[in-house]
């Protein structure tokens, strides 16, 4: 059990360094280093007490011994000089274990403060280095101080969590134990811990109260884990403690969490700890490894472009959640075991990976129970809703059911701070999947056993419990109305910038003004409600519903924006609530200042929580559709590869330019007419738009372009130069502004490879080297007869032109793509109002 003094202590290390060193990982590594560093002078001077010589500080390394760096003798500058000239030493010499070497590798001091250097070793020289459970505990309190997201979605997993599943998985001495995404190595240690407590003499189940037991009413702290501790571990042999150290196992692909497991596992006894820096997703070096026991809280969060994993996998996915549960179940040996974190999408999307996963976890991979935590299980890191996966090959074979078992309260509230308090359903579910694992069934409200045929119905196997509570057709049900002031709390922000301004360098900030709305997650660095607290808001103006979503970083600059963000405790998925706002439409005599007090009464549906889930998971897939169709449709932009043999003509070697000009008047009569002007032209390379109907004698000064079927349009006045357009099925009485030159093609080039050459870069420079500098810069008619053009022999015209129109083809379908699946988060949004398609 951690003593206050002891845990003071840290908390004064970290106090010291605050100021020079902020981030709260990189003060967790100054600390490690500096105990190393402390702990092996430590071991030189019990070496020596015993009659034997120093180990480290020797021959080249002498100097630098923990006795000699706080000699009263040295300056703050000399011993700031040595301890980081130490630093460099450890990291190179053999004469330090490999361990330790690595720990110190690219190890250093990041401020030139000498006092702050020597009040931090003052506290650090107060720790004594021997093998305690105190040393232990104390290191594991100061790695619960993580208290940032990590890079890849790297959240510090709580260790009442841990110890839950550690419990429930029970692994035995003679287990081999894996964690592939290890951390700090909070899973080995517990599993470690379990151990060794059931392989001691003085340790009694029945009195025992493990971490995920405790709660308000026997207030306990959450660091402060071992309850009746002082185990030990007197019936397991000396064999039985080497097989343990070769037995348990991590791998990490970040180097710093490497270096903070290797720390952590030896100060809980391991002298030479197998924990690797190793991409479990995509290196193939440790495949053929299985182990008895896995345990993860893999990564939820997959970097930018995906994955790129090897081909050993049976689920083909780029999505790291789906990858690591891949990698778990199919490195269980024959009869193995695992608990597994996962974010909830595994348990419901509807994405064929997801499927593909959940069927072999079903039928082929030994899935037996699903245990639902609540959200705020990982605040203050972020709100993300997970389950637990618990696999064991031989129990699954024995039944054709699966336990659902819902945990709503943890022993926590789940706000940001974490509070304890007497709802505690870990210890009731721990029994209910104990009993299980005998094959008996428990008479609780928190259990739900389904057929695993039933999962299969669909091919969905969707693994979401509450879907199998209640035979419901959600499509038609007419779920309760719930104001929107009810569930949301706003604030108005005036001038309101949102995360610190440093980034306006590295990131291009958006700026949100009125008629905009957004949704996404934020840091209130300002006075708020929830100071430094991340979480999800929409941002909503006077004037619109929200209407879009945005990620970090951005600002707020209108007095008539409000943030609305979820009120505690409130069963809401704030997406599924933005989503339910874009069925609000006001009326044109309401387009006006809608104050938040009248927007507030506005009646939103609000199923429960679990189906709003489903629904915002339904409409995100759809959404991410949408996206991905516009994002190829607003890349794309045909290019012609331009062989050099080609000769290169003047345009009007093979274009007639403005052929012919007149009078619409005496041309069509006194009528009305389409007249093709720069708003006409729907965007770079959208087309023409024939809407713009005027009568003859109201066009723009009377000459005016005629055109005629196939001519190309290049407009000359800038800023819209790139405005090009081809003329297809016009019009029989239709005129064009002299903002543009006419393009009529004659034998030697097809319009159609006119149309598309003129869009090359080349082509721009040219007309922007001829612009001239007046109020309204633009180009004349033998500017454009001058433009240079590649000229390939008509045959590979035709080539060219008929590659383009079949990427053409694949963009129209993309955008009729994207209408359909508008059209289905509409359909999906009045379904769930109750309204009829």
């Amino acid at each position: 059990m951690l003593s206050q003094d002891v845990k003071q202590r840290i908390n004064t290390a970290r106090q010291i360094l605050v100021g020079k060193v902020p981030d709260p990982k990189a003060q967790v590594e100054q600390i490690t280093t500096a105990l190393i560093y402390k702990f092996m002078d430590d071991m030189d001077q019990q070496n020596e007490m015993l009659g034997g010589k120093p180990q480290f500080f020797i021959e080249e390394l002498k100097e630098f011994s923990w006795r000699r760096l706080m000699s009263s003798e040295l300056s703050g500058q000399e011993r700031w000089d040595l301890y980081t000239r130490a630093l460099a030493a450890f990291s190179k010499s053999e004469r330090v274990p490999e361990l330790f070497r690595t720990i110190f590798k690219d190890a250093y001091l990041p401020y030139r403060d000498p006092e702050t250097l020597n009040l931090f070793l003052k506290v650090i020289d107060e720790f004594t280095y021997d093998h305690s459970e105190e040393l232990g505990n104390a290191y594991e309190y100061l790695l619960s101080i993580l208290s940032s997201q990590g890079d890849a979605g790297q959240f510090r997993t709580p260790r009442h969590i841990i110890d839950f599943i550690v419990e429930v998985v029970a692994p035995k001495k003679e287990n081999t134990i894996l964690d592939p995404a290890c951390g700090t190595a909070g899973f080995l240690i517990s599993a470690y811990k379990h151990i060794w407590r059931h392989n001691s003499s003085n340790f009694d189940e029945k009195k025992y109260i493990p971490t995920f037991a405790e709660s308000a009413a026997n207030d306990a702290s959450s660091v402060e884990v071992q309850k009746n501790g002082g185990f030990k571990g007197d019936k397991l042999t000396p064999d039985d403690r080497k097989r343990l150290a070769k037995n348990i196992v991590g791998y990490d692909i970040s180097p710093d969490m490497v270096r903070l497991s290797l720390v952590n596992m030896y100060l809980h006894g391991f002298a030479t700890p197998k924990i690797y820096e190793y991409d479990t997703l995509t290196y193939e070096d440790r495949w053929d490894e299985t182990f008895d026991i896995i345990f993860a809280n893999p990564p939820f969060m997959t970097p930018k472009g995906g994955i790129r994993p090897h081909k050993k996998f049976q689920v083909q996915a780029n999505r790291a959640e789906v990858l690591f549960v891949d990698y778990i179940a199919e490195h269980l040996n024959i009869n193995g075991k695992a608990g597994i974190i996962v974010p909830e999408g595994i348990i419901f999307q509807s994405a064929r990976a997801y499927k593909n996963l959940r069927k072999n976890l079903v039928e082929n991979w030994g899935l037996y129970a699903v245990v639902s935590l609540p959200p705020g299980v990982f605040q203050p890191y972020s709100g993300v809703k997970t389950s637990i996966l618990f696999i064991d090959k031989a129990l699954s074979k024995k039944t054709d059911e699966i336990l659902f078992v819902k945990v709503e309260n943890d022993g926590f509230d789940l706000g940001a701070q974490r509070r304890r308090i007497d709802k505690n359903d870990l210890p009731e579910a721990y029994e209910i999947l104990k009993k299980w694992q005998r094959g008996e069934k428990s008479d609780s409200k928190l259990a739900l056993w389904v057929k695993k045929e039933k999962l299969a119905e669909g091919g969905e196997y969707n693994l979401t419990g509450d879907r199998y509570r209640e035979t419901v057709d959600y499509s038609k049900v007419k779920w309760p109305m719930v104001k929107l002031g009810e569930v949301l709390d706003y604030e108005q922000p005036t001038n309101y910038i949102v995360r610190s301004t440093k980034y306006s360098d590295k990131y291009k900030i958006p700026v949100l003004t009125a008629g905009k709305s957004f949704i996404l997650g934020y840091t209130n660095e300002t006075e708020g409600i929830f100071p430094s607290e991340k979480l999800p808001v929409i941002i909503f103006d006077d004037f619109t519903t929200a209407n879009r979503y945005v990620d970090f970083p951005f600002k707020v600059k209108s007095s008539a924006m409000k943030i609305l963000y979820p009120q505690r405790d409130s069963k809401i998925d704030l997406k599924f609530v933005f989503y339910m706002m874009q069925n609000i439409n006001f009326t044109p005599q309401q387009h006006k200042r809608y104050w938040i007090s009248q927007y507030s009464q506005i009646p939103i549906p609000l199923p429960p929580l679990e189906v709003q889930k489903q629904i915002v998971a339904e409409l995100d897939s759809y959404q991410k559709i949408i996206d991905g169709a516009r994002q190829v449709i607003e890349n794309w932009k045909p290019k012609i590869k331009i062989d050099p043999s080609w000769p290169k003509v003047k345009l009007g070697e093979v274009c007639d330019v403005n052929p012919s000009l007149g009078d619409p008047v005496k041309l069509f009569g006194d009528t009305e007419l389409v007249y093709i002007d720069i708003t006409s032209v729907k965007n770079n390379r959208g087309g023409i738009s024939f809407e713009n109907i005027i009568k003859t004698k109201e066009a723009p000064s009377r000459a005016r372009r005629i055109v005629q079927e196939n001519d190309v349009l290049i407009s000359t006045v800038r800023p819209n130069l790139q405005a090009f357009a081809i003329l297809k099925n016009i019009p029989k009485k239709i005129i064009a502004s002299t903002g543009f030159a006419v393009l009529r093609c004659k034998d030697r080039i097809i319009p159609e490879f006119l149309y598309n050459v003129v869009f090359e870069d080349f082509v721009l420079e040219q007309m922007l080297q001829a612009m001239g500098k007046g109020a309204y810069p633009s180009i004349n008619q033998n500017d454009v007869k001058n433009i240079l053009i590649p000229l390939p022999p008509l045959e590979i015209q035709k080539q060219i032109v008929a590659n383009i129109e079949k990427e053409q083809k694949i963009i129209d379908q993309l955008k009729d793509l994207i209408k359909i699946y508008e059209q289905k988060i509409k359909d999906k949004i009045s379904e769930v109002w109750g309204e009829e398609k």
